[in-house]
């Protein structure tokens, strides 16, 4: 992937289905947004025409090949930063999306090759920071088997122990692109940790707010 020049900063979160991530987003949103920063809170699958396709085989209402699937998230991916993330980074906000090129090459582990997947997501901006929250995928499945009825195409425990696999070996081989988050530590433990990381990202700038513990996100 590319690094960007634009003025914002492009923030992604990453991790197995039931890591966090998106509860994760929303507190770094209000966190920044209490600091007077203005912040996008986005994510993939978009909720556009090919993001509905997408959601489709993980609701498993419909079957692809893996290697069709993965270029659906690839023009689902392209669609996004060129009607979302770029436009907000133009501006020079703060744009954060819950899961965006690396969950494809993860995920998309099973039944495609990883680099055939890095080769057709070469060309999209990498993020300023990627959070990769990381937790097992006996607590995942534990979590999201508690938070709703079913379970999605990727939410079976043999598949995320494959997809942590290849989020290990990509975090492994690309160190300066990953910070390694808990995931399994107390909820506000790593939003202080998380936003600690952002606040000295944009040269301490902002200051520490104090979370209070009443207003947390109790979802996963």
């Amino acid at each position: 992937m590319i690094k960007h020049n634009y003025e914002g900063l492009f923030i992604a979160f990453e991790g197995l289905d039931g890591s966090g991530s998106s509860t994760q987003v929303d507190l770094l949103a209000k966190n920044l947004r209490n600091a007077s920063k203005t912040v996008f809170t986005t994510k993939e699958p978009t909720n556009n025409l090919v993001g509905g396709l997408i959601r489709g085989v993980l609701t498993k209402h419909w079957t692809i090949p893996a290697e069709g699937f993965q270029l659906l998230y690839a023009a689902d991916r392209s669609h996004h930063l060129a009607s979302e993330i770029i436009p907000a980074l133009e501006k020079g906000n703060i744009i954060i999306s819950d899961r965006y090129a690396f969950s494809s090459i993860a995920f998309g582990s099973i039944g495609a090759d990883v680099e055939w997947l890095k080769e057709i997501n070469k060309n999209f901006i990498l993020p300023d920071i990627t959070f990769f929250i990381k937790v097992s995928p006996e607590v995942c499945i534990n979590r999201i088997g508690k938070s709703r009825d079913g379970f999605e195409f990727f939410e079976e425990e043999e598949k995320l122990k494959e997809t942590l696999a290849t989020y290990e070996i990509l975090t492994q081989d690309e160190s300066n692109r990953f910070v390694i988050i808990d995931g399994e530590k107390e909820i506000g433990d790593i939003e202080k940790e998380i936003f600690n990381v952002v606040a000295s990202k944009l040269n301490n700038d902002i200051k520490q707010q104090h979370v209070d513990q009443t207003d947390q996100v109790s979802r996963w």
